[in-house]
């Protein structure tokens, strides 16, 4: 795999999810993404700072979370923004890859990466997790989807009908990197789902910035 652009590869394929109206994505691991978001409305007070990383089309999380705080929400991939600025017209949104973002220290009450971390190589894990700790407060929340197994490399050439990258390491793995970064663990749960036809599991994790 040699070839591969992963993120290429990622923003040309929700692009291409994006024109085909989200579809194939409608639903799948709603009760998942349904719960971690309550969690984020109930944890946080209103007018929370909040960043959301890889919102996707920002019909379900985004949307609700822009009802109470103040998002900024950001994605790989300028079609599913495009589709998130109708959907969620209350959040700020930029087009951008996650690992490049510049924000100053203590900017947000909490980070939300729904489905999103394991896009990047995961030589790059490691340190988006400590700049997200730096763009926490103290008392801050991460609430992120991880990979729960070992792949460097990752891809589905025929994925709801495009090309598509992910990359992780393993629950245990990703726990540490977690708590590496100076977060401390809350929650950490592993999340299996029948997705069209097949088992996934991902790992859920709920960190704290400690004041």
């Amino acid at each position: 795999m040699a070839d591969v652009n992963p993120k290429e590869m990622v923003a040309a394929g929700y692009d291409q999810i994006a024109l085909q109206g989200d579809r194939g994505l409608s639903g799948v691991r709603a009760e998942e993404r349904r719960r971690y978001t309550a969690f984020l409305l109930q944890s946080l007070s209103t007018g929370s700072e909040v960043l959301e990383l890889g919102c996707g089309a920002g019909r379900n999380t985004t949307r609700q979370l822009a009802e109470r705080f103040s998002v900024t929400a950001v994605d790989i991939s300028p079609r599913q923004i495009s589709l998130a600025r109708a959907n969620a017209p209350k959040a700020q949104f930029i087009q951008a890859d996650m690992a490049m973002l510049e924000f100053l220290p203590s900017s947000f009450n909490a980070v939300a990466a729904f489905y999103s971390i394991f896009h990047l190589p995961r030589r790059e894990h490691a340190a988006l997790l400590q700049r997200i700790a730096t763009w926490l407060r103290p008392g801050g929340l991460l609430v992120a989807t991880m990979g729960a197994k070992s792949a460097e490399t990752d891809v589905q050439e025929d994925w709801r009908g495009v090309s598509m990258f992910w990359s992780s390491y393993d629950a245990e793995e990703n726990q540490r990197l977690v708590q590496a970064a100076g977060l401390r663990l809350v929650a950490a749960k592993e999340e299996t789902v029948i997705e069209f036809g097949k088992s996934v599991t991902f790992l859920w994790v709920v960190a704290e910035k400690s004041n």
